[in-house]
Order: structure tokens, then sequence, then C-alpha cells
């Protein structure tokens, strides 16, 4: 049985204090909207994947990283890049 979105999301809110710190923190040139809880954000986290379990051998990386918003901790779709 599955959650719905809201349902998740509530569940993730509720198991925050068990949820490490994310791996960095990136302040924003210009304040945004959060598109899931409709907050102001100044900065973003980011927080390291890790593959669990896979039943085939698979080709995809390891790891990886996702951006979430700081007070929601919704995935954002966004972009990083190294300079």
């Amino acid at each position: 049985m599955s959650d719905s979105p809201s349902a998740a999301a509530a569940r993730i809110l509720n198991e925050a204090d068990d949820v490490r710190d994310s791996d960095a923190e990136y302040a924003l040139e210009y304040p945004a909207v959060c598109p899931v809880c409709g907050t102001t954000i100044s900065t973003v986290k980011v927080v390291r994947l890790l593959r669990a379990r896979v039943n085939f051998v698979s080709t995809l990386p390891r790891h990886g990283r996702v951006v979430i918003c700081p007070k929601c901790r919704a995935i954002l779709s966004a972009g990083l890049t190294i300079a």
C-alpha cells in the first residue's frame, strides 16, 4: 500500500528529528518560493543519495545528490555544477 504524496510528506516531517542534517547548504542569490510549501527561501540544502538495493546488475551510479527545501524538505528541481 503506497502513501499519497501528502501522507508521505507528513510522515517525513514527523521523522524530521531522526534525519541527519544535510551534507551542504547553499545561499540563493535571490529569495525564491518553494513550489511545495509556498514559503520564501533564501537557502537550499543538498542531501546525498545512496543506492540501497537493486535486484539486477546496475550501470546507474551508486550515489548522487538532491537539492531540498530547508523548510519542508521536499526535493526541488535544481542543478549543481562544479565551477
